[in-house]
């Protein structure tokens, strides 16, 4: 009995490790790759689990372990609400561990296995789409993401959005798992490799593509880690001063740029008025402050040209939780005692805005909104020409925070066919263009500075734009399929079995048999 129970123990720990291992591929440029053969331990891991239940467990403790290993830089301000965060929201892998052994476990004929490659990418995208709700921390660390910098992955962007991208790199790693580890399977599997390859290939080559539509010089500011709104407010005034002159379309600022409401401050509306007019662009700034007009506190972007503020500005939506609120504060109000939760909740805005600016139509998004595809894909629809992106992670400078939060740039530009500006206050500030190819040199964490992009435009509209989430769709579609298939076959045994037609089918399943689909 103790030996079954170390045996357990030693599974569950590595299950933990096996779920951790794609989290490498995310902030490191160069580990792309890593995200297709990274899911293959867990893979197997589940497989030979001893029964449906133990492989729920694994797929429990290797979804916390993904969690915690994509988002560790949040303990500072989590502490032990991490913990919390991944053994619960790592519960959505229980059915996947199951799901994995019930079709990969034993030694699965050719239709099981074509099942597989179908079937346990689907289930995954569904545990992304469910975590990716708002209120559960929202979209960060898909898997589809650790692409962001290849080009093939881009254009399959383009026409599913990210979800197609995760699709695609879990079907990867079912099909080498079933190269390893089954045998009877290796003709399927081969031919499922086969389509694998092509897919990218095929998207690559005929995919359509957005038309270029000009471009626009477009300048980041970037003060980096200063202490305190009004040092925050003279570096960001001094760098964009020294823009003048450079024949810039729009200047943009970090987000919390600006510590004060601009209608409580007409000192600050003034200065940023008169640097508009000294570099003969609008300026896009962030404000973090107390409104005058609306109770609380409201991140807002503003446009502001040499007359004041240009049109009406665009409140945050989606909050970070924890970091902008505390849900359910009544019960979990004590976070802001172990960690850096936030002492008061911000308030949410009601709309999305489109900016005119220099030329060209802007949609403004704030911090993590970035991660959120349907947000630009809103945006699109709606008629603007660039997405911009305001943010700071001044909280993570030392993590892999700046990197995975600008790496969405490119996946929100590649699916949409609109350039894409991620501005940080501190962090990373990069640029990429409507294929999602990267504009220009990032400003690094730390730096201080400022930097001008020569943007292209695009028109046209995206697959994903035009269609959505049919990814999302066609993967529902295939569960639903397959667990029919799956209830008919269990009906046909039940009825032969009530007739008393006894045969081998009706032999108890064991690690080493081969179970029927």
């Amino acid at each position: 009995m103790r030996v079954a129970r170390d045996a357990r123990w030693r599974r569950g720990a590595l299950a933990v490790a096996a779920g951790a291992l794609p989290a490498p591929a995310f902030p490191e440029p160069s580990l792309w790759w890593w995200a297709y053969v990274a899911l293959i331990p867990w893979l197997l891991l589940l497989r030979t689990a001893d029964g449906g239940r133990r492989a729920a467990v694994e797929g429990w403790l290797g979804g916390a372990g993904f969690l915690l290993a994509g988002h560790h830089w949040l303990a500072p301000n989590l502490h032990v609400f991490i913990v919390v965060m991944a053994a619960l929201l790592g519960l959505l892998w229980a059915p996947w561990g199951w799901l994995v052994r019930r079709l990969l476990g034993g030694a699965p004929g050719p239709g099981r296995a074509v099942a597989a490659v179908v079937t346990v990418p689907s289930a995954w995208l569904m545990i992304e789409l469910v975590r990716s709700w708002e209120y559960l921390g929202g979209p960060w660390a898909l898997l589809g993401t650790s692409q962001w910098q290849v080009p093939p992955a881009l254009r399959l962007a383009s026409l599913g959005g990210v979800w197609l991208v995760t699709v695609w790199v879990v079907a990867v790693n079912t099909v080498l798992t079933l190269l390893v580890a089954v045998p009877r399977a290796r003709v399927p599997a081969v031919a499922a490799a086969v389509v694998c390859a092509l897919v990218p290939a095929a998207a690559w080559a005929w995919a359509p593509l957005p038309r270029p539509a000009g471009t626009v010089r477009i300048a980041v500011v970037q003060p980096s880690v200063v202490v305190g709104p009004d040092v925050r407010f003279d570096t960001g005034e001094r760098l964009t001063r020294e823009l003048a002159g450079r024949d810039v379309d729009l200047v943009v600022w970090g987000e919390s740029s600006v510590g004060y409401d601009l209608d409580a401050r007409p000192d600050l509306r003034g200065r940023l008025a008169a640097l508009s007019g000294r570099v003969g662009a609008p300026v896009l700034v962030n404000v973090d402050a107390r409104r005058s007009d609306r109770p609380g506190i409201f991140k807002s972007s503003v446009l502001v040209g040499p007359d004041g503020p240009i049109g009406d500005g665009y409140d945050k939506m989606r909050l970070v939780p924890f970091g902008e609120y505390v849900p359910a504060r009544s019960l979990l109000g004590w976070a802001t005692a172990v960690g850096r939760a936030a002492d008061e909740d911000r308030r949410r805005g009601d709309a999305p805005v489109v900016m005119d600016a220099g030329g060209v139509r802007v949609g403004p998004l704030v911090c993590f909104e970035s991660a959120f595809p349907d947000m630009s894909r809103a945006l699109v629809r709606d008629g603007v020409g660039m997405l911009v992106a305001q943010s700071a992670t001044s909280s993570f400078q030392e993590s892999w925070a700046p990197e995975q939060h600008a790496s969405l740039a490119a996946l929100r530009a590649a699916e949409t066919w609109r350039p894409m500006v991620h501005a940080t206050l501190t962090g990373v500030s990069a640029v990429h263009g409507p294929r999602g190819e990267p504009v220009g040199e990032r400003l690094g964490t730390d730096l201080s500075g400022s930097a001008v992009y020569e943007v292209p435009l695009a028109s046209g509209t995206s697959p994903y734009v035009r269609f959505g989430d049919w990814v999302v769709a066609a993967a529902l579609a295939a569960l639903l399929v397959s667990a029919a298939v799956a209830a008919g076959g269990r009906a046909r045994r039940g009825s032969r079995g009530a007739r008393g037609d006894a045969g081998p089918e009706r032999a108890p399943l064991t690690r080493t048999a081969s179970a029927r689909w």
